[in-house]
């Protein structure tokens, strides 16, 4: 990495202002959309056998059980060492203290007008997916995220996806979660496949009304389709590559700052990180520590690719950097300068904000509380992370007495019948014109 990647911003045209936040291309065949409906339809007319078929042929691993049994649950637990299940209980504990403050909020009730009662009632959603990768690596926060706020959220069943390994199991840290936040169904499959599970149904795999989780191409591109198909399934967030953008002021250490953005250019080779400094001097110098971090890196390879996609851009003032992020909508934002919380009133668009030099993002990866199922490709713009109320759905109820219908109804025939709409008119005028509201 040299100096010539710096840019100026004050000295680059609109077009290329433009151009410089544009995400990566996500590389992906022309046929993908093709391919991945031919999978829904071969899983919708052969179940668990074409289950099996795919995961050995995309997994390499032959599975006889498609749903983890419970010795193998039990070997899973046993396997994962006491000290990883102590901090994986510590992580849980602080994600719950965060999102049980979701669910505090009591059902309402207002009276709109006198006899005219509106409540709104909260229902958990009674069937959900949570699918955990496990590609490059087994993701067992990924896990955490999604078993907490479901758990609190109260939803009756609750399955769990995730990439068989090598030995033919889910990987046993994520068991581990799935077994610490009491989700009792383990099904080994991954990709594409398993999105089919999970809206369709097999012999095996209940289909449900939610699939929530990150994945890569496949996965997501699987569960924007769901919803072409003649299925009541949704789906939780648009989840394409990670990204951070990290503005500074030329104060905070040069190596704290690479290492924000090698995490997260080491999770793909899509990723994009970006640095807005006010300081070239500082711009210079995290190039030089990444270029040295790079050296001993274990993910090396990926995060070298992804570095590529990186973004260090010289800006007169922090409120430019700020309107910049603003107009990127980051899913992860980092402020990493003194009185970071002055400007946070400011943040418009954001998965994920870290405050100060010490909110490193791997923190909100694993165990600060919040959720690092995030929105990315700029959808932080209109859509928030998984919280609590991502697993809950708002059901409004009326309660009407005769005065209050009567108070309603002279509004209520005008505005049926301006949209042409004469039964519903009609609805109230034999109520009021029978009993004399």
């Amino acid at each position: 990495m040299s100096l010539e990647k710096i840019i100026n911003w004050n000295e680059v045209s609109e077009d290329t202002r433009v151009d410089l936040l544009e995400r990566p291309t996500r590389v992906i065949r022309e046929d993908q959309n093709e391919i991945i409906e031919k999978i829904f339809a071969a899983v919708m007319s052969q179940g668990d056998k074409k289950l099996r078929e795919y995961t050995k042929a995309f997994d390499n691993v032959e599975i006889d059980s498609i749903e983890m049994t419970d010795q193998e649950i039990h070997e899973s637990l046993e396997q994962t060492p006491k000290e990883l299940k102590d901090s994986i209980r510590n992580a849980i504990e602080n994600i719950k203290s965060f999102h049980e403050s979701f669910s505090d909020i009591d059902d309402i009730t207002v009276e709109t007008v006198a006899g005219v009662n509106c409540s709104a009632i909260t229902r958990p959603i009674e069937k959900v997916g949570l699918y955990v990768p496990a590609g490059n690596n087994p993701l067992p926060s990924t896990a955490m995220m999604l078993g907490v706020p479901s758990m609190i959220a109260g939803c009756p069943e609750r399955v769990l996806v995730s990439p068989p390994n090598k030995n033919g199991v889910v990987d046993p840290t994520i068991v581990t979660v799935a077994h610490f936040c009491n989700i009792k169904r383990i099904f080994k499959i991954g990709g594409a496949q398993a999105i089919a599970a999970l809206a369709f149904g097999t012999e095996s795999v209940p289909q449900v009304n939610k699939i929530f989780g990150p994945g890569n191409s496949w996965v997501t591109q699987a569960k924007r389709l769901i919803s072409s198909y003649d299925a009541s399934v949704s789906i939780d967030i648009p989840a394409g590559p990670t990204e951070v953008l990290i503005i500074a002021d030329g104060n905070s250490d040069p190596l704290y700052l690479a290492f924000d953005l090698l995490s997260q250019a080491e999770h793909g080779v899509d990723s994009q990180v970006i640095l807005l400094s006010t300081s070239q001097r500082q711009l210079y110098e995290v190039q030089e520590q990444i270029k040295e971090s790079l050296k001993t890196l274990s993910t090396r390879e990926v995060a070298e690719q992804a570095m590529t996609n990186s973004k260090f851009i010289l800006v007169d003032n922090l409120e430019t950097a700020v309107n910049i992020s603003n107009e990127y909508a980051p899913e992860h934002l980092i402020l990493s300068f003194d009185a970071a919380t002055d400007w946070l009133s400011k943040i418009k668009s954001a998965g994920s904000v870290f405050l100060g030099m010490w909110s490193p993002e791997s923190a909100g990866d694993y165990c600060s509380g919040t959720n690092h199922v995030l929105p990315t490709g700029g959808f932080t713009k209109s859509l928030s992370g998984i919280t609590v109320a991502s697993f809950q759905k708002t059901i409004s109820v009326q309660e009407i007495t005769k005065k209050g219908l009567g108070n309603l109804s002279n509004d209520i025939v005008k505005l049926a019948r301006a949209e042409g709409l004469e039964a519903h008119a009609r609805a109230v005028e034999v109520r009021v014109s029978k009993n004399e509201c």
